[in-house]
């Protein structure tokens, strides 16, 4: 099939951080040759409309999305996303939204720490000497300075760890780094111990967790900081560069702490709704503790990188992780996919005329697909607002959503959350007929009873039926009760373009009979 390689175009006299990305080009175009695809490669800048041009002017397959950096800035790195998702053209990674937001490193960490996964304090120039998630109050030394967009340890250095105070205050530190580096920085607590990075890829319905790697400083002296900077990347020359090997192999000793990680890696993809293929770096204090660094959700893929070397270490061949990308990227929806709440954190779009076959988006509402532990109270909740279903139906509902997250895929259930100010307001659950070929049902739909008749209905529905079509179903039955008070609800279905196909007299009581309706989506645009 044909595949575009679209990366940041890059000049000689950049960075060698920048022109990395040559490398990775290279190292992918030869594995997807090797695999029978036809490539080409696609440079990217801001100018979107000849970005655009050059991807139109054939019938692509899928885009591998390498792009790092716009405009010299990590920054803008999601908008090549966005436009691809405005193209609706299938790409590897992680979408546009979610990956904006782990680009974005403090409203990164605000999600983890909403979520109750384990990340250091840490304080922004915006909040001054707030110390997040304590008392309030400045963040005491040690703590590091590190640009809050770029990565590949852009501006990280010695310097950047503060161990002892001179005087000035953390916002002092950030705005006088901010300077210096000429990019936004952000102060974090600075976890003294080891660093762990935990490469995933996607295989399926849940991601393979390849082996765990552990930075070795061993050769560091004892007052040198235990840091992966710029120079242990980038400068060849460097003492960092030479004296910060990977390595793999661990004591039994070290068997539940790896374990502990490798679940966090998980959850960071499930939180984040990462796909494809991606990175989660730890610090693991004297304690055992572990912190989640950062969340990478296209890290580098040059065959020196970590990712290749954790591939290495499972034994698994490039080919082979490039193709269970491509197939991660070909089988997920190419737009709405896996939004993560966080008003802050939305990437600016590509403007555009909507197409008019979709519903209007209801103002100030994100979607979600990943399944969160907190869903639980929301759908009962939702379900209690409506004032439609007996106790034990709502019972049902909420078994649904443990399920999933007990089974994730293998449960049979799929996901929608709408959501608005961080807060649940509809969501859906589907899942494939497993005994049909192309036949899918809709389990629940629903939206809080206040929000109701504001379009949050038809934007869930729109986006199961779009998950659907793109799946290669055909058909969607739902199911829903004869009685009067659910008129509401079969007006919707049929507003919403499905027919009555069946009616079972008293099928759930006397009295209340079951309607089930149906609805062509093979076809939807």
């Amino acid at each position: 099939m044909k595949v575009a390689i679209l990366h940041n175009a890059v000049a000689d006299a950049d960075s060698a951080a920048d022109r990395d990305v040559l490398v990775q080009v290279e190292a992918l175009e030869q594995a997807l040759r090797t695999l029978g695809h036809a490539v080409r490669r696609v440079p990217c800048t801001l100018n979107l409309e000849a970005v655009e041009e050059s991807l139109t002017r054939d019938r692509l397959a899928v885009v591998f999305n390498l792009v790092e950096s716009l405009g010299g800035s990590d920054r803008l790195a999601h908008l090549a996303a966005v436009l691809l998702d405005d193209l609706d053209l299938p790409y590897t990674g992680t979408h546009s939204t979610n990956l904006h937001l782990t680009n974005n490193k403090p409203a990164a960490k605000e999600r983890l720490r909403s979520a109750g996964l384990p990340t250091a304090d840490w304080a922004t120039a915006e909040v001054g000497d707030v110390h997040r998630g304590t008392a309030a109050g400045g963040l005491s030394p040690p703590y590091i300075i590190k640009a809050i967009w770029e990565h590949a340890s852009a501006g990280l250095d010695d310097h950047a760890v503060i161990r002892t105070g001179d005087g000035s205050t953390v916002a002092d530190q950030i705005e006088s780094r901010s300077r210096q580096l000429g990019r936004p920085c952000f102060a974090e607590q600075f976890i003294e111990g080891r660093e762990f990075n935990l490469s995933l890829l996607a295989n399926g319905a849940v991601p393979h967790v390849l082996p765990p790697a552990e930075v070795d400083f061993s050769a560091f002296p004892k007052e040198k900081p235990r840091i992966v900077g710029y120079a242990a990347k980038w400068d060849e020359g460097a003492f960092e560069f030479d004296h910060t090997p990977r390595k793999f192999d661990f004591p039994p000793a070290d068997a539940p702490l790896l374990d502990t990680l490798r679940g966090l890696a998980l959850d960071c993809w499930r939180l984040f709704d990462l796909h494809g293929y991606a990175r989660v770096d730890f610090r693991v204090d004297a304690k055992g503790r572990p912190w989640i660094l950062e969340i990478n959700a296209n890290p580098c893929l040059s065959p020196d990188a970590g990712f290749a070397a954790a591939l290495s270490r499972a034994k698994l061949p490039l080919e082979r992780a490039v193709e269970w990308i491509l197939e991660d990227a070909l089988k997920a929806p190419t737009s709405g996919r896996g939004v993560v709440p966080g008003a802050d954190a939305s990437p600016p779009t590509v403007a555009r005329a909507p197409k008019q076959s979709k519903a209007k988006h209801p103002r100030g509402t994100t979607l979600r697909t990943a399944v969160l532990p907190s869903d639980t109270a929301a759908v009962r909740q939702i379900i209690e607002s409506t004032g439609l279903f007996r106790p034990g139906e709502i019972d049902v509902a909420v078994e649904l959503v443990q399920a999933c997250l007990e089974k994730g895929a293998a449960s049979g259930y799929e996901f929608v959350f709408a959501e608005q100010k961080d807060r649940v307001v509809g969501y859906a659950c589907f899942g494939r007929n497993s005994l049909t070929v192309q036949s899918w049902d809709l389990y629940w739909i629903a939206v809080e009873a206040s929000l109701q008749g504001k379009g949050l209905g038809r934007l869930l529905l729109e986006h199961v039926q779009g998950h659907i079509a793109r799946a290669g179903g055909g058909r969607l039955y739902i199911e829903t009760s004869q009685r009067a008070d659910y008129q509401a609800t079969r007006g919707f279905y049929e507003q919403c373009g499905f027919e009555l196909e069946a009616v079972l007299a008293d099928f759930y009581a006397p009295g209340d009979s079951k309607a089930i309706y149906v609805g062509q989506v093979c076809n939807l645009p």
